[in-house]
């Protein structure tokens, strides 16, 4: 049925786009302005169904054509297409044209904001470094130690706790690691990292290192330096206190004496330059390269103006868009380490039978998008506008301060947890399909990038990013409440995940390499 649609239907992104992202969905026949047209130029019809967030066709593309989107190709037609027809994987396949990287060629000078410096309320730890939660942390060396580090935390779960209004909790984090590893492997390098990074964590104020004994990550080895002098540890071995029955009795105990220490600091004002912000996403969407991502690249920026530290992950999830940070590096050594890391990517995913645009998943496509070219446009505009100061490693500690580059899998859990083992001390966390996360001991943000999923899992989600195309807000004004509920949460306010007691499970260390 031919229907007259109103203005604002189709959004243009770039000037150059040959697709518009659809506002609304849109049916067969429906006439729509052309966005950037001048007065009185023809209407596009529709030639089928649309679903919202998906994209139209602006002009007729022939079969092998560049398809633009955010003024950067995101893939080629892979058959004829009219205007007005929808674009995805039926006619877009990826393009794999080698692309061109400049290296270190733009630099911007972010403006700091004007007025007074936004502050927060943390812990200022021993090192230095600033926590934003108070956590006591049972850490497996092992999975052998792993059912027993639970059974110490659940002593502490719900009123347990009442005595000490100042802990955010008693969390056990185990993992499906720590033996049958080649110890000189990336694997047990990168695992190792990660339980170092968590045992040192600013938000870590007393650590129970637990293991089975003849593992070949040894407890003791996780806590031998590097640790802040305001941390206590305790170290123990299934083996050595007598069995799980005796190690429980023992932990809990050790657990009830290390308390008092976790709640007695208290909270004191600390400038925004404290922070570590890491930047993630999962279920992404056709809104999310438009809204929540946009407007977290807003706050990030404002964050790295005021001397504080943003780190971007997922390097999946930015391959075919990586020539956006190469030119932004501070150097040519910044570039070319990330590009290093991609060809990495690159071997691994052949290795294991597939390639990186593999992506997007079920769930991105059935939100709109087609290539992995498309979801990593849109994934890089976490990373704002600022110049890209370093690249590391996972779970590596993230220098400071500016916008940094951590190479992580695109798997949300995985992802996180190496940002959080690098100091990230919050994490903002944009989804547009509804994803649930939480990141214990790092409060952990949700952006919804379309209203809709904002309405619908209201109790899951901390701020509604679909503002910015329904019209009732500007990617600005969306980045600064989301830099406000940044240093909200900061100072102690519980997120939505916290507040439905998510971030208990989502502890998972990226696996590896050789096990023997």
């Amino acid at each position: 049925m031919t229907a007259a649609t109103a203005p604002g239907a189709l959004l243009l992104l770039h000037p150059d786009d040959d697709v518009a992202v659809a506002t609304r969905d849109l049916g067969e026949g429906d006439r729509l302005a052309r966005p950037g047209a001048a007065p009185g130029a023809a209407e596009l019809v529709v030639a089928g169904p649309v679903p919202r967030g998906h994209k139209v066709a602006l002009r007729a593309l022939p079969a092998g054509a560049p398809v633009r989107k955010y003024g950067q190709v995101i893939g080629r037609a892979t058959g004829p297409v009219a205007p007005g027809a929808h674009v995805h994987g039926h006619n877009l396949g990826m393009d794999d044209a080698a692309a061109t990287h400049e290296l270190a060629t733009v630099t911007t000078t972010l403006p700091v904001p004007p007025g007074p410096r936004p502050t927060f309320q943390g812990f200022r730890r021993a090192d230095g470094r600033v926590g934003t939660r108070r956590y006591l942390v049972v850490l497996t060396s092992v999975n052998c130690s792993a059912s027993t580090a639970r059974m110490i935390a659940d002593a502490f779960r719900g009123p347990a706790l009442d005595r000490y209004p100042g802990v955010d909790g008693v969390l056990a984090l185990t993992h499906g690691s720590g033996c049958g590893l080649v110890t000189a492997s990336e694997g047990a390098q990168v695992l190792v990292r990660t339980l170092r990074g968590y045992a040192r964590h600013p938000n870590v104020a007393a650590v129970l290192v637990l293991g089975l004994g003849c593992e070949m990550v040894l407890a003791g080895s996780l806590v031998e330096d590097d640790m802040p002098a305001d941390t206590l540890v305790r170290v123990m071995a299934i083996q050595e206190e007598g069995g799980v029955r005796a190690t429980v009795r023992a932990g809990v105990a050790a657990v009830e004496e290390m308390l008092p220490h976790v709640a007695a600091a208290t909270r004191e004002p600390c400038d925004a330059s404290e922070l570590v912000l890491g930047l993630n996403c999962g279920g992404s969407d056709g809104y999310s390269g438009i809204t929540a991502n946009p407007a977290l690249g807003w706050a990030s920026d404002r964050l790295v103006a005021l001397g504080g530290t943003s780190v971007l992950a997922e390097t999946p999830e930015v391959y075919g868009a990586e020539h956006l940070l190469t030119r932004r590096a501070v150097s040519p050594e910044v570039a070319r380490r990330l590009l290093d890391r991609i060809a990495w990517w690159q071997r691994y995913a052949a290795a294991g039978g597939g390639s990186l645009d593999n992506n997007p998943s079920p769930g991105n496509k059935a939100g709109g998008l087609t290539t992995i070219l498309e979801k990593s446009l849109g994934a890089v505009a976490k990373a704002g506008q600022a110049d890209l100061a370093a690249v590391v490693e996972y779970a590596e500690p993230i220098p400071r301060p500016g916008l940094v580059f951590m190479d992580t899998p695109g798997y949300d859990p995985v992802s996180v947890t190496g940002l959080v083992a690098g100091g990230a001390t919050v994490v903002c966390f944009t989804t547009g399909r509804g994803s649930v996360f939480g990141s214990r001991p790092a409060p952990s943000l949700k952006l919804a990038t379309n209203s809709e999923v904002y309405r619908r899992q209201r109790e899951d989600m901390d701020v509604d990013c679909g503002r910015i195309v329904d019209g009732g807000a500007s990617v600005a004004e969306v980045g600064q409440e989301i830099l406000d509920r940044v240093l909200a949460a900061a100072s102690g306010e519980p997120t939505a995940s916290e507040a439905a007691g998510i971030g208990f499970e989502e502890f998972v260390p990226w696996q590896l390499g050789t096990v023997t």
